[in-house]
């Protein structure tokens, strides 16, 4: 498997992250094991987690992923093997969010205390925090890499007028900019990304790895009929898409599938793959007939027929 670079970090990973907000939530923990240990298994080493994952559970506090993820490292001696992407500044309650350096320095020794690490790997801005200046958040953060407790920081969830500003207060201060982005997009949520994100990511070298790549489980097929999330868990975000502009992308996907002798699912995730400029989608699964699907998506070759037909599907948004 061809390794792809994480903007100009210096860290190199596979084209498939693997989204750890199911540890402790939809997965329990013995699952939670064997998803990783087949994705190690399978040469895919990277996984992006949060602190806040998953308190909004009844009874969570937040930390449940890091947790479990601390649990699998001691047991299976595999840290040294994954580049590990976790996120600060989401709400943890009790005043505990956004981008102080002060807060920055005490949640990094809690999610190195629940991960059983003495780095992350790549430690990400989860949400803008426009109260905080962009330089003290980014002198925070170059203390930790000075400390050799991040290698190398990320935003997620930021717009690109507030993404070309920290890298610009980057250049100019020489403190580290922001290496990668994580930005909502897939085959079914395009405008938000392509607008304005891309080209700014594509011309300054950031590596971007997208979230609800599968569209909170649409481009898996399971929903094609108006009402069909009705009462799932995921409704309210599978519902904008329950539509015949919707209907109409997965019959697109379901042809591109039989001609490729695939799954929706896995299709939908090839095209993320090959679009430029983006380094690896996020996926998640909560079983290992899940992962496969997901595996086997990245590895998944789209021909240019293929990936044309699914842009013009997509091109004009499908959301209501």
């Amino acid at each position: 498997m061809q390794l792809r670079p994480l903007g100009r970090s210096g860290l190199s990973v596979p084209p498939l992250c693997f989204g750890g907000n199911v540890f402790g939530w939809t997965a329990d923990e013995p699952t939670s094991f064997a998803l990783l240990d087949r994705l190690l298994e399978q040469g895919f080493t990277f996984i992006d987690t949060a602190d806040v994952y998953s308190r909004w559970v009844p009874g969570h506090s937040g930390g449940e992923s890091e947790t479990i993820l601390g649990r699998w490292f001691r047991d299976r001696g595999s840290r040294d093997r994954i580049v590990l992407a976790t996120k600060v500044g989401m709400e943890m309650g009790e005043g505990r969010k956004g981008l102080r350096a002060a807060y920055i320095e005490r949640a990094v020794e809690e999610s190195l205390r629940r991960l059983q690490t003495d780095r992350i790997d790549l430690y990400q801005s989860h949400v803008d925090d426009p109260e905080t200046p962009i330089e003290e958040t980014l002198a925070a953060y170059d203390r930790l890499i000075r400390a050799g407790k991040v290698r190398a920081i990320g935003a997620s969830n930021f717009s690109a007028a507030r993404l070309q500003e920290a890298l610009d207060v980057a250049a100019r201060t020489g403190l580290p900019r922001y290496e990668s982005l994580q930005p909502e997009y897939s085959l079914a949520a395009r405008e938000g990304y392509e607008a304005e994100l891309e080209p700014l990511c594509r011309r300054e070298g950031i590596g971007v790895i997208s979230y609800f790549s599968l569209a909170a489980g649409f481009l898996t097929g399971k929903y094609r009929e108006a009402g069909a999330a009705a009462g799932r868990a995921r409704e309210v975000r599978v519902a904008p898409y329950l539509n015949p502009k919707g209907f109409a992308l997965l019959r697109e996907l379901d042809a591109v599938a039989e001609a490729h002798g695939a799954t929706p699912a896995q299709v939908a995730i090839a095209w993320l793959v090959a679009r430029p400029g983006l380094t690896a989608p996020i996926a998640s699964a909560t079983s290992l007939a899940q992962l496969d699907e997901l595996i086997a998506g990245a590895r998944l070759s789209l021909d240019p027929a293929a990936i044309a037909r699914l842009d013009a599907a997509s091109r004009d948004g499908i959301r209501e």
